[in-house]
């Protein structure tokens, strides 16, 4: 059945349809500002993975916060990507009506455009970008709480996110070994809040903290913490693909540890 003008699906793919879309990412990679969009830990079908998901996640916020913008003739939608060229002008992604018949999504995408395009002109109004957070604060890692972690659950649900030769380890010894990042982790937050990167996940903010297995220099691992008001818990960590996944929906992260 086909979706209705105003519908918002969950789903990117069946809000529009989205002829060649690897290519039309690429386009956006290479109109943007300069990022690394690649994997470089985890095989991926996708040139740019990372943009790839940002924008489906992005698309999926805004469908949440009814972030879409339609034109005065009803024909277009667009929304607002969040990202912005090597200028600085914001990019906005915009649809017009798919002219495929018997096919769910009604919208088809157009393409990519610069705010000060011409094309944009038909939007009374332009839409806002995906807002992910009500209190600033906890964007940051309050040093003051208590860290609580469930190494036994981490091992249980994400040995196989651990490197060699880590991920051959007995429990016993892998249970060691994160022991110790962890405490290393909580000091290195301790000298820099920067350390814990913000997460959305689930419509919560979560923070990351580096587990850094073999080398106080290298991130093996993200470790997502978990607030629960006066203390943090950590129960699950990220490979650091996930992870970077994860944190660029909020912003670009700062590069002292979360490296794609």
């Amino acid at each position: 059945m086909r979706n209705d003008k105003l519908d918002l699906p969950e789903n990117l793919h069946q809000f529009a349809f989205l002829p060649r879309f690897s290519e039309n990412i690429e386009f956006l990679a290479n109109l943007s500002e300069d990022e690394d969009w690649k994997y470089h830990h985890t095989e991926s079908e996708s040139d740019f993975p990372i943009l790839e998901n940002y924008i489906k996640y992005t698309y999926r916020r805004l469908a949440e916060e009814k972030k879409i913008s339609y034109s005065r003739e009803g024909t277009h939608c667009c929304i607002n990507t969040g990202l912005v060229t090597r200028n600085q002008e914001a990019i906005f992604m915009v649809f017009d009506e798919n002219k495929i018949e018997d096919v769910e999504p009604y919208w088809h995408f157009y393409k990519f455009l610069r705010k000060g395009e011409y094309e944009l002109s038909k939007f009374p109004k332009l839409p806002e970008m995906a807002f992910y957070f009500d209190d600033p604060a906890k964007l940051v890692y309050d040093v003051k709480k208590e860290l609580v972690a469930n190494v036994e659950h981490i091992i249980e649900d994400n040995k196989n996110r651990f490197p060699e030769p880590y991920c051959s380890m007995n429990n016993y010894q892998l249970q060691n070994s994160i022991h110790g990042s962890i405490n290393s982790a909580k000091e290195r937050v301790k000298r820099s809040y920067k350390t814990a990167v913000p997460q959305y996940y689930r419509n919560n903010i979560q923070l990351l903290v580096p587990l850094c297995l073999n080398d106080p220099k290298i991130a093996d691992l993200a470790l997502v913490v978990e607030d629960y008001g006066l203390m943090y818990r950590a129960s699950t960590c990220l490979t650091l693909d996930m992870a970077i996944n994860n944190a660029r929906q909020i912003a670009r992260p700062d590069r002292d540890w979360l490296q794609p």
